[in-house]
């Protein structure tokens, strides 16, 4: 993660300006149709099919506040919600693309007592990048 460039708001908007003009078919996109929020990696997208190209992880070796970023009600998992890198989940991700089609994909791991989910998000609407203080 460290050799990985840091990303801000700037760089995540581009991204997912360029993400969302992909216009071509790809089980990435066919697999993960609900990505618009975040959900668990389906299992018809292989995850060595997304390749890092940035995070958004601040500090490797801090750790990152569990607050979110809801100012107008959305919710974690709603499609609406702000892409807002200092705060909860976004704090804890690297932005991955597909090596078939070149979509953006915000992607991090949760983590509970018995459990491990590889979630992602689409990264292709630009205007739901925030720089929240």
């Amino acid at each position: 993660m460290d050799d990985l460039p840091k990303l801000g708001s700037a760089g995540l908007r581009a991204l997912a300006q360029a993400s969302g003009a992909v216009a071509q078919p790809c089980n990435c996109c066919s697999g993960a149709a609900d990505a618009a929020g975040w959900i668990s990696l389906p299992l018809t997208l292989p995850e060595q099919q997304l390749a890092d190209v940035g995070t958004l992880v601040a500090d490797p070796y801090d750790e990152p506040t569990f607050a979110e970023y809801h100012p107008d009600g959305t919710r974690y998992d709603g499609s609406a919600a702000p892409v807002a890198p200092r705060y909860y989940p976004y704090n804890r991700c690297n932005v991955a693309r597909c090596t078939l089609c070149g979509r953006h994909y915000l992607r991090y791991t949760e983590a509970g007592g018995y459990f491990v989910d590889r979630r992602i998000r689409a990264l292709d609407r630009p205007e739901l990048v925030v720089d929240a203080a």
